[in-house]
């Protein structure tokens, strides 16, 4: 008889999103005439910028001749991508990161649900909440949880993220050996400063313990006293994994390219207490499960960093900033508490409501999609996060729909 992962069966009934997306399908339905204005999930909606885009066509050209023709690439990323990923994303802010410390995948979603692999299935993991939910629901798949009572998962350390601490957790009292933090975070957009990140380095590193590090929204940061990356703290590269992603940076979402940085000094212990590089661990997992990113792909990611191409990203990122700040201000002149907006794509809004009743009047009387904050953990009820990945007139409009809809209620 074959038997099933069981650990499945803790998880809740459907992904956030893809309920929020059954809603909007079956509103859709029955209004075929409404035009619907999405700003939930962090879909990007303009074009790959000039420079990418010319890469792309040129590597496919290249695929098109036999003397240029190109199979299977190494699994880790060419060597052409990961230099310039090295030298512009880190060595440039002083940060000691090499080319052969990068792996190029297809999803910093991959890497953040695959990483844990790597870990023992017997230790305490400490989560934000709010929380994107893959870090958890990934744990729950590989058995490091108990069941789901009262909106948690039995077994987990989760950090409560408040409005009265500006929704950055304080360090764990318990013994945990896995930390997951992203920051700018998703969902709520709140930021992360220096002396605030040395903490938790120094907290790992007194423990023994690994960060996870979502960095994939960094290219939004403007303020210049904020870090971009963990590895700007020293002695983050001895228990810290970075995730990063072209998503956000350049538009990739449809074309698929991210990469995670393992340093080789990060470690990891044996039941033992045997000191064990995760670099060398993950570079097994990678290249066996992973076939790489494909040549023109990575062609066009490379392009991001050439002069034009990190112009045309930082317009792009500039661009939905814009929208942002007119989602944000809109709705503090309206009286609601926000975070975000400044320093990230996403709005965190104190909704004064059950979340999903929220959602259900702007979806119904504004014809706007948002996302219900309590589908991001406990401490997101009575929160709602609005997204400004989409074309600035649809966001216009889409707030003076808010605005009127809110006024009346």
């Amino acid at each position: 008889m074959i038997k099933i992962n069981e650990n499945y069966l803790k998880l809740e009934a459907s992904y956030l999103f893809a309920d929020i997306a059954k809603r909007v399908a079956a509103f859709q339905r029955a209004h075929p005439g409404r035009q619907v204005i999405k700003l939930g999930i962090g879909d990007v909606t303009r074009p790959l910028p000039a420079a990418c885009i010319q890469a792309f066509h040129t590597a496919i050209d290249e695929m098109a001749r036999a003397e240029t023709f190109r199979g299977y690439g190494p699994e880790q990323g060419y060597e052409f991508l990961r230099e310039k990923i090295a030298q512009h994303d880190f060595q440039a802010r002083g940060a000691n990161i090499a080319a052969d410390e990068i792996f190029v995948s297809d999803g910093a979603k991959c890497d953040n649900g695959n990483i844990q692999e790597v870990f023992a299935t017997d230790i305490t993991v400490a989560i934000p909440d709010p929380v994107y939910p893959v870090y958890l629901d990934t744990n729950v798949m590989a058995g490091r949880t108990g069941a789901f009572v009262d909106g948690r998962y039995q077994g987990v350390v989760y950090m409560d993220g408040t409005r009265k601490n500006g929704f950055v957790p304080a360090l764990p009292e318990a013994e945990v050996g896995l930390i997951y933090l992203c920051f700018p975070n998703n969902p709520t957009g709140a930021t992360i400063g220096k002396a605030q990140l040395k903490q938790w380095v120094d907290f790992a590193r007194a423990r023994k313990a690994i960060i996870l590090y979502d960095a994939a929204y960094e290219i939004f940061i403007r303020d210049p006293d904020l870090p971009h990356s963990i590895y700007e703290i020293e002695g983050a590269a001895e228990v810290a994994v970075e995730f990063r992603s072209f998503s956000k940076m350049a538009g990739f979402t449809g074309t698929r390219c991210a990469y995670s940085v393992v340093p080789k000094a990060c470690t990891a212990y044996t039941a033992a207490g045997e000191p064990q590089p995760v670099h060398a661990l993950w570079h097994r997992r990678h290249t066996t499960k992973f076939n790489g990113v494909s040549y023109p792909v990575q062609r066009a990611a490379a392009a991001v960093y050439s002069s034009e191409g990190l112009a045309q990203c930082r317009e792009l990122s500039d661009y939905y900033l814009r929208n942002a700040k007119l989602i944000r201000n809109e709705l503090s002149d309206l009286g609601y508490a926000c975070i975000g907006g400044d320093n990230s794509p996403y709005i965190w809004v104190d909704c004064r409501m059950d979340s999903w009743k929220f959602f259900d009047l702007l979806l119904e009387k504004a014809n706007v999609v948002c996302t219900p904050g309590v589908g991001f953990g406990r401490c997101g009820a009575g929160y709602v996060r609005i997204s400004a990945f989409n074309d600035h007139e649809k966001v216009q409009l889409a707030m003076e729909r808010i605005r009127n809809v809110l006024r009346a209620a």
